[in-house]
Parts: structure tokens; sequence; C-alpha cells
């Protein structure tokens, strides 16, 4: 622990490369039509635009979580936003699509080395009783980077162009450098040696389970497509056997399966699953209805989704605050409620006859589940780790909901198709959040078992 004052100075240097990789997220997809222009691309290759960083980001973050825990989370936040940085300045200059893709991945993995040591350090620097109030400001940098995003991008874009919305990242990382440098503690690091059959057998096994999920529309989800689903199920039991294994002989494995004796710590992550299932899948539907339906721009599609983030940003840090005080199953539980009615919402309003303007109650609704998961369900999941653990819990955490997503992303495109062939295009579109709001019953009832960890409901 350190003084809170000095805390709090931690966490904002943290924050800033946090908006810039969720902002990137986001900005990117406004400019889509400008660089598939401007770069002679077809549509697949626009499509590994956004799969490749996908990819790249996923894959490691068990290593990279782990990673924080043997060198320090601050020298490996900072090798991160430097690689990140760089990355973009390579894709703001990218000739050709090619160049943009390479650009790309690099700039995913350097994503992947800066994101699970945010959360890492808010557990190792705050105290038990104020975690949840620095989540909540983390909460609300991903709000406020949801708002930016579409609107920077449009900006961006038209005015000066789209190298821009990877231009914008270069200043905005060198000063998150300067301020964690200066702000970030180095935090005590534990260096025994590295789990090489750990390190290969998971990013191995999320690799194909990653990417097979990612090409399955593509590929129709021809035969191969499963054989790669069922060797990533292979690759994970060997890597759990090898981590068991490792536990045993006393050797410092990449993920402690001790972690998930922690109830919720188990709990945690089953539920972020079924969040970035619902977060993720949904989007597109979302947006085809506002695009092709109701004929608006990407910009101003982007901009019906503002009133989702501001929301959320603007609640996130009292929520933040409320669940270091208040039983969070309570929290989660309410917010798991307002994601799956937002759920039932689209699929009612997204008709061939109803107005678009009635978008904004489940839009409303999700901004809400929003502010009261993501702060409570992270802060409750981590806060009983030990310290010498952080970081590879944060590195599980940050895979599970990134496989969710990506699960959620292909689900929804699949069930899409389906419903396209049997029903008119527009009621398909509403079809098509039925299963993202199964998958939060799902999540609601897994969080009826956190327990109470605060320092107000230490014991109930």
């Amino acid at each position: 622990m350190i003084p809170e004052k000095d805390a709090w100075h931690a966490l904002v240097a943290l924050c800033v490369g946090f908006f810039m990789i969720l902002l990137d997220q986001t900005i990117v997809a406004v400019a889509t039509p400008d660089f598939q222009s401007a770069l002679n691309a077809d549509y697949s290759q626009v499509l590994w635009v956004t799969s490749v960083y996908l990819l790249t980001y996923a894959v490691p973050l068990l290593v990279t979580g782990r990673l924080g825990d043997q060198v320090g989370p601050k020298n490996v936040y900072v090798v991160g936003m430097v690689v990140f940085t760089l990355s973009s300045l390579g894709c703001g200059l990218a000739p050709d699509i090619h160049w943009l893709i390479a650009a790309r991945a690099v700039q995913g993995l350097g994503a992947a080395l800066l994101t699970p040591q945010t959360m890492s350090v808010i557990n190792r620097i705050f105290a038990r009783d104020r975690r949840g109030a620095a989540m909540g400001l983390w909460g609300a940098t991903a709000g406020m980077a949801g708002l930016a995003g579409p609107v920077l991008g449009g900006l961006l874009t038209t005015w000066i162009g789209w190298e821009w919305i990877f231009f914008v990242n270069v200043p905005i990382g060198v000063v998150s450098v300067i301020m964690v440098l200066k702000w970030v503690p180095q935090l005590p690091a534990r260096n025994h040696g590295y789990d090489w059959g750990g390190i290969v057998t998971s990013v191995i096994a999320v690799f194909l389970l990653v990417f097979a999920l990612q090409e399955g529309g593509n590929a129709n989800w021809a035969p191969w497509i499963w054989i790669m689903i069922a060797a990533s199920v292979v690759v994970f039991g060997i890597f759990i056997m090898i981590e068991k294994w490792g536990a045993q002989r006393g050797v410092e494995v990449l993920v402690p399966l001790s972690l998930f004796k922690d109830k919720n710590f188990s709990v945690g992550n089953i539920s972020i699953t079924t969040m970035g299932f619902a977060v993720a899948g949904p989007m597109v539907p979302i947006m085809i209805y506002f695009q092709q339906f109701h004929h608006m721009s990407a910009l101003k599609a982007g901009l019906m989704m503002v009133p989702m983030a501001l929301i959320s940003g603007l609640l996130s840090p009292f929520i933040g605050r409320l669940s270091d005080t208040v039983p969070p199953r309570r929290l989660s539980m309410t917010g798991f409620t307002f994601m799956t009615l937002s759920m039932l919402c689209y699929f009612l309003v997204m008709k061939p006859d109803t107005s678009v303007w009635w978008m904004f109650v489940p839009i409303a609704l999700q901004g809400l589940g929003h502010a009261f998961v993501w702060a409570p369900n992270s802060t409750t999941t981590m806060r009983d780790l030990s310290m010498e653990k952080t970081g590879a819990g944060s590195g599980v955490y940050n895979t599970t909901r990134q496989v969710g997503s990506v699960i959620g992303s292909a689900t929804v495109a699949a069930t899409l198709d389906v419903f396209m062939q049997h029903t008119d295009p527009v009621s398909s579109l509403g079809w098509t959040m039925i299963f993202p709001a199964a998958v939060l019953l799902i999540g609601l009832v897994v969080v009826t078992q956190f327990q109470g960890t605060t320092a107000a409901t230490r014991g109930k």
C-alpha cells in the first residue's frame, strides 16, 4: 500500500493509457470506410484490421498478466505503452492495407501487455476498502472512452484524415509513459523462472479458440473450424495438467490453480464472460439497424450510443464507491438485471414499424447495466487475491472477458444469419438479442453467489 493521495495519482496515470486503448477500439470502427477506400482494400482485408488486433490482444493476456507479477507491473505497462504508441504511428503511416494489418497486430500485443497491469496495480496500491472507488474511476474511464470514440473518430476522419485516428495516440502515449514513470511506484516482483510449458500451451489454446471463432462465419463453420475448437479444448486440458503438476512440484506456474479456490474469483470470471458476450455480440446488429434500415451515417450511428457511455461514465465512480460498503452481489445483480432488460427491450424495439427513438430506452438501460457491473464485479473478483497473484488473476480475468466477447460476436453473427433466412431483415436483428439476454440471465444467477467481502459486509 502507498499513501492514498499517491495512489490516486498513480491510478490517473494508468487510466490515461487505459482510455487510449478503449478509444482506439471505437475510433477505428468509424473510420473503416475511409481507410478501406484510401488503401484500396477489399472487405475481407478490412475485417482483418480489426480481427488481427483482437487476436494479438486476447491470446497473450494470461502470459502478460503473470509477467507483471514477475518483473513488475510498472515495467510491463511502460513497455506495452511504448509498443502501442510506436505501432499507432506505424498504422497512421501505412502505405497499404498489409502494412496496416501488421501494425495493428503489434498494437494488439502492446494492449495485451499493459491492460492486465491496471487492475493488478489498483489491488496492490489501494487499501481494501478503497478499491471499489478506484475501480469506479476505472469504469468511468471506459465510459468516457466509449463516448469520445465515435465523436473524435468522426471529427478526425472528416476534417484531417483517417490516419489521425492513429496519430492521436502518439501524444497520449507519450504523456501516459511520463505520468506512469513519475507517479506509479515500483512494486515488488516475484521472478522464480518462467513456466514455459504453461506459456506455450496457453498461447496455443487461446489462439486456436479465438481464431476459429473469428473465422467461423467466413468459413461457413467448415469442419476445420470445429477441429480447431476441439483442439483448443484438448490443449487447454494439457495446460491445466501442466499447471497442476507444476504447483505440486513447487514451480512458479503461469496460472496458479489455487486462484479458483477463491469463490469470488471463480464467480467473477464466469459472470464477466457472460458480460463480455453481451457487450460485444449485439453491437453488429445494432449498427446494421441504424445504418441500413434508418439510413444513418457511421458517425450518426455511433452518436446514438452516446447516452449509454454517458450514463456509464457518470455513474461508475458513484457505484464504485458503493461497492466498498454495499454487499457486492446486490450491485452486480442490479447491473445484470439492467443488462438483461436492455437486451429484451432491443428485441421489442427493433421492428420494421417502430420509431428509432425508442432505441434510447434499451441504450439507457445498457448504460445503467455497465455502471453497475464493471466496477463492482472487478473489485469483488480481485479483492481477496494475495499480492503476488494479482497479475495472474488480472490476466485470467481479462482473458475470460475477451474470450466471452469473441464468443458473443461469433454466436450473434451465426444466429443473425439463421434468422435472416426465416423472418424479415429488421425483425431478425431484434431476434438475435434473445441469445445475449439468455446468457446474461446465467450471469445474473451466477453473481448471486458473490460473498460479502467489503469492510461493511465481511463475515456475512
